[in-house]
């Protein structure tokens, strides 16, 4: 009897840990931190959005009536909000196949480098690894009305400058983001690369095909989960941008031309006291975002992925 106790015990430990307990064990600081600092925070989030919820002083009680979808209604009713969003879709059209190009394409290029690779790898990581202040700085010397692209470009600068206008700030910060995270997305391609086996080049040359046909035909196929990762990323970079327009052009100028949403959620959450509107706000970024990566799985990775 005891020893059928015993078994029964150990088939329940099986199924909560698994056949390799010692992983779930080492995993369980990791999870811990995931539901501290992300589900507890986006739980809470999803509650208050739903709820007329304001800041108190510590300790005080107060009431947080639960007001239904109003704060999603005035969040997406809110002109500001709209023009946000239509900013984000510029930052994204842009930076998300001209980051994905461009670090495919120098990847294959550094992949086959022969002299000077360690070089050439640190020194387009090297933006990515410094922080916003530091380049924001270079960047704003580069593009304000007497910078150095202005001076290079004479009459056909755009007047007002690059960073205050309604028409180029947008743009501008997105060619911004892709050089400063484009290093990150070049190492990830050239891991990928490690793993496209050389017969297939080989087999493609036997078959006469030249440079381009082996890179569309072999690389493009070979890295195309490494591409869903890369989309995948870059669209919750652009989801979550909020360090570069608040930097480069004062916190969404000219005209809210360059705001994004997580830049509208400080603005009426922290500095205008209306958390539930954030909050709501929040929530329906954090849903488009789970939508549009399920959909890059889709159509990159496939139906079987």
């Amino acid at each position: 009897m005891a020893a059928a106790t015993a078994a029964v015990k150990r088939n329940r430990a099986a199924g909560l840990l698994g056949r390799h307990p010692v992983g779930m064990i080492l995993a369980a600081p990791y999870a811990v931190y995931l539901a501290v600092i992300f589900a507890y925070p986006f739980g809470f989030s999803v509650w208050m959005s739903f709820h007329d919820y304001f800041f108190a002083a510590p300790g005080a009680i107060v009431d947080h009536p639960f007001v239904g979808l109003d704060n999603y209604k005035a969040a997406l009713t809110d002109p500001a909000v709209g023009q946000a969003f239509k900013n984000i879709l510029i930052f994204l059209v842009i930076n998300v196949p001209l980051t994905t190009g461009l670090a495919l394409v120098l990847s294959v290029a550094l992949n086959r480098v022969v002299h000077a690779r360690t070089f050439l790898r640190v020194s387009f990581y090297v933006p990515y690894v410094t922080a916003s202040v530091a380049v924001v700085g270079v960047w704003l010397f580069l593009f304000n009305s007497g910078g150095l692209v202005n001076s290079l470009l004479g009459p056909l600068a755009p007047d007002p400058s690059w960073l205050v206008n309604e028409g180029w700030a947008m743009p501008v910060i997105a060619f911004f983001v892709t050089w400063k995270q484009l290093g990150f997305f070049i190492l990830l391609y050239l891991a990928a690369l490690q793993n496209v086996p050389n017969e297939l080049y080989e087999s493609a040359s036997v078959d006469g095909a030249n440079g381009w046909n082996k890179f569309w035909s072999v690389t493009v196929p070979a890295v195309r989960s490494s591409t869903a990762l890369v989309v995948i990323l870059a669209l919750i970079t652009g989801a979550n941008l909020f360090t570069e327009p608040y930097l480069l052009t004062g916190g969404g100028g000219p005209n809210g031309s360059s705001s994004s949403p997580v830049l509208i959620m400080y603005q009426r959450g922290i500095q205008q006291g209306e958390p539930d509107f954030a909050a709501a706000l929040g929530v329906i970024l954090v849903l488009g975002t789970l939508v549009v990566a399920y959909l890059n799985r889709r159509f990159i990775e496939g139906r079987d992925s």
